[in-house]
């Protein structure tokens, strides 16, 4: 019998990964109203420049190291972007939470670029504003 780490493996075909079908933008992350920002750095790297898309989505930080002991804490209804600086780590971290099943993550594509771009001024003038009108 298949565990669940080869069951995930088995469908990351090429085209599975030739289509990116495990990446999601940041832009289409923040798209979704109740997604979640699963931030794994270490901590010094996200003491060093944290995370707050305040709004954009939720922010959860749990290292990599520790995502097997706290991989509970996500919930497993919403969406989740995985970032990590160059997608290494949150490849590792998709495999496993999916492996739990975890079946609505993706790893960010782009890095802190990418985010930085969500930072701008337009983008969260944007969001500010969305937000404001739901209130």
């Amino acid at each position: 019998m298949k565990d669940a780490v080869e069951q995930v493996l088995e469908r990351m075909t090429l085209d599975f990964v030739g289509q990116a079908r495990h990446k999601i933008s940041p832009v289409a992350l923040f798209a979704i109203d109740d997604a979640v920002l699963l931030d794994i750095r270490t901590e010094p790297e996200q003491q060093t420049l944290p995370l707050g898309f305040v709004y954009h989505a939720e922010v959860i930080h749990i290292p990599l190291d520790q995502i097997p002991s706290r991989f509970a804490e996500l919930p497993q209804n919403r969406l989740i972007g995985i970032f990590c600086p160059h997608g290494v780590r949150a490849a590792m971290s998709y495999l496993y939470l999916q492996s739990k099943g975890y079946d609505q993550v993706f790893v960010l594509d782009g890095g802190y670029a990418a985010l930085a771009e969500e930072a701008r001024p337009g983008s969260v003038l944007k969001r500010c504003t969305q937000s404001s009108q739901q209130d």
